[in-house]
């Protein structure tokens, strides 16, 4: 691949290395595709064992980040319910208030939906810091991801 074909990779493992942390643009998304069309383009061993790496990786880490906080939040005793509220909320929020939207959203609905169901305050509230840290852990999880493919890239082109 060219100079400037590798660049443009770069761009985008960077952009989509963001938008893990800001969820703006399908981060997850752009680190692996980024990588599969330099593994493509480059059409070398090492090239197609970096798309094979990305693409475990990038399956295994979809899989794992919802698993994970979704026990944590089971056992909070934390029902889907209030979750999918706040993530109905939070889809608004990012409409209504760019960038930060989606967390004031999701966070105020699962708020009242843990009002509702609860009836109290402390208990809305610490449902919710409970949903609030599970959400952190699957951006945490997902960028941990999205850095050992960006890692393994980089080796192959210190390799190649």
């Amino acid at each position: 691949m060219a100079w400037w074909g590798e660049i443009i990779v770069a761009v985008a493992v960077v952009v989509g290395l963001a938008g893990v942390v800001v969820p703006v643009l399908p981060g997850l998304l752009l680190v692996w595709a980024g990588v599969v069309v330099w593994g493509i383009w480059e059409g070398s061993a090492s090239g197609w064992t970096v798309v094979a790496v990305a693409t475990v990786l990038a399956g295994v880490s979809q899989v794992v980040k919802y698993t994970v906080p979704g026990r944590q939040l089971q056992r909070a005793g934390i029902p889907g319910r209030s979750i999918t509220v706040g993530g109905l909320l939070g889809i608004v929020g990012f409409f209504v208030v760019p960038v930060v939207g989606l967390l004031i959203g999701f966070t105020l609905g699962v708020y009242v939906a843990e009002r509702v169901r609860l009836g109290t305050h402390a208990g809305a509230w610490s449902s919710t810091g409970y949903a609030l840290r599970a959400a952190a852990l699957s951006i945490l999880l997902e960028l941990a991801a999205a850095l050992v493919i960006s890692v393994v890239w980089v080796a192959a082109l210190v390799v190649t």
